[in-house]
């Protein structure tokens, strides 16, 4: 096994979709060196302009970084980059991996130990974020992290430059647990508004009065009002995309391990997965609205 030097004030990133991206523009701006990868050459052709620095493999991203940070969307896929395409072999002695996409409690234990085992020089952070599109471009994210004190120093910097505040807590697996919660909640309030904006249609109610009736008061909860504007102005341009809320909704029924807990997250997966085999996967997850129109924007009138 060949193992990484000492490192240097490097900070990479793997996976440069719509948060990785965002990530690595901030990382650059703060004046951190910062190298990126992704599969997709798409993905990472715009950021030189940003002053990141496009390599060629996850290992020559990592190489001399003293901080990791991956962004890729499911477990296995993270595993993959890490373990199967030579990552792990090339982190710095005393690197930092900071793990910041939500793959589950299963996935992230498991890829804690096998670095432990392969790497333990390594300090792997459990640091899911939470935020989407325009937090991630604002360097607003809510960090939650999770793992060995002694990385702290190490990602502070990255953290402060990406983020709006991190949170500690405590061992690793603390920060999935925390943002399986956290996407729970979310996603029932965006069902919660698809499902009101339903009723609101049948009864004759316009979007824009029931908008202004929760203005200001209680119910006035910010992800909540700029869903409600974007299901009621058709707006499904990607920034959290419905097939990866459904994946966290589905990693957190599978967290709770009792088959008959969570009923209302359990029918709110169905009902998403009827959005995404009707091709709205990739939209935004304010197309859970779609759902309710047989998948059809066209039903919505």
């Amino acid at each position: 096994m060949t193992q990484g030097n000492d490192g240097d004030g490097t900070v990479a990133v793997l996976g440069t979709g719509i948060m990785g991206a965002a990530m690595a523009r901030n990382l650059a701006a703060a004046g951190l060196r910062t190298t990126a990868w992704d599969r997709s050459a798409s993905a990472t052709a715009p950021l030189p302009a940003s002053g990141v620095i496009v390599a060629a493999s996850p290992a020559d991203a990592v190489r001399g970084a003293r901080a990791v940070i991956t962004m890729l969307p499911t477990g296995d896929v993270t595993e993959s980059v890490v373990f199967g395409d030579g990552a792990a072999d090339a982190f710095a002695r005393g690197a930092a991996w900071a793990q910041m996409g939500t793959i589950g409690l299963e996935a992230t234990g498991r890829m804690a130990g096998r670095l432990g085992r392969s790497r333990p020089d390594v300090m792997f952070v459990d640091a899911p974020v939470s935020g989407s599109k325009g937090p991630a471009e604002s360097g607003q994210l809510l960090i939650l992290a999770s793992g060995p004190a002694t990385a702290e120093p190490l990602l502070r910097p990255a953290f402060a430059a990406i983020g709006r505040k991190t949170v500690w807590l405590g061992p690793a697996g603390q920060g999935s647990k925390m943002k399986l919660v956290v996407n729970a909640y979310m996603a029932t309030l965006i069902e919660g508004v698809a499902e009101a904006l339903e009723l609101a249609g049948r009864l004759g109610i316009d979007a824009g009065e029931l908008a202004g009736a929760i203005e200001g008061g209680p119910l006035d909860a910010p992800i909540a009002d700029a869903k409600l504007h974007k299901m009621a102005q058709g707006d499904y341009a990607p920034e959290f995309p419905l097939q990866w809320a459904l994946k966290d909704v589905d990693l957190a029924i599978a967290a709770a391990g009792d088959g008959g807990s969570l009923p209302l997250l359990r029918a709110l997966s169905r009902q998403w997965q009827t959005a995404v085999d009707a091709g709205h996967g990739r939209d935004d997850v304010s197309a859970a609205r779609l759902a309710l129109a047989g998948g059809r924007r066209d039903n919505l009138g």
